[in-house]
């Protein structure tokens, strides 16, 4: 996969405009630009390579329904899309806790090429994708509450107010949910030796 680029404001209303119209190659730009972090933000909160993908695919089909609505003044093409991303991987989260099955025995190694970084060594990527792995295996024991203010905070990097805008809790909640979140998460990490490790 090539490198993630991120579409300008006016560059992507231009591409929603031509997707309208019909332009098959600017869909195929919109889903080439996004479709990385999507599967990112999907693996997170799945553990699983196949239903990130399989979410990754949900979120695309729900995006090309709704680009009548997309309105470039109310923000960009990338708050628009992932908003909707967030929206979708998040009800499907909070599905799976609802009912939850055991297939968690997935290849966590199909997910990394997904994340390949040319610039390093060899060495090195091995460590950083074990790294990942162990990282991930700490979230996935976090509380479904914890998980989902941590991934959002910490790995999407959202605001506190979009985060409460999101998950419709109070701010209070959300700070707090993501201060024990984050000293449950270092816990784990401790007694799993992963942070000596990383440390080293």
């Amino acid at each position: 996969m090539g490198a993630v680029r991120t579409l300008a404001a006016n560059e992507g209303a231009e591409l929603i405009r031509r997707c309208r119209a019909g332009d098959g190659a600017a869909w195929e730009e919109i889903v080439q630009s996004y479709s990385r972090r999507i599967y990112n933000l999907a693996y997170r909160f799945t553990s699983r390579a196949d239903a990130a993908e399989d979410l990754t695919q949900e979120v695309f089909v729900r995006v090309y329904r709704s680009l009548g609505q997309y309105d470039s003044k109310q923000g960009d093409l990338q708050n628009w899309l992932m908003r909707l991303a967030r929206n979708l991987i998040i009800d499907d989260y909070r599905k799976r806790q609802r009912t939850p099955h055991n297939n968690h025995a997935d290849d966590l190694a199909d997910h990394s090429y997904h994340l390949h970084t040319p610039s390093r060594s060899v060495q090195q990527e091995i460590e950083r994708q074990e790294l990942g792995v162990q990282v991930q295996a700490g979230i996935d024991k976090l509380t479904p509450d914890l998980r989902t203010c941590v991934i959002l905070r910490d790995i999407e990097e959202l605001s506190y107010q979009e985060i409460v805008n999101l998950l419709r809790i109070p701010e209070g909640t959300v700070k707090s949910r993501i201060n024990r979140g984050r000293i449950e998460l270092a816990r784990i990490l401790r007694r799993m030796k992963v942070v000596a490790m990383s440390q080293a």
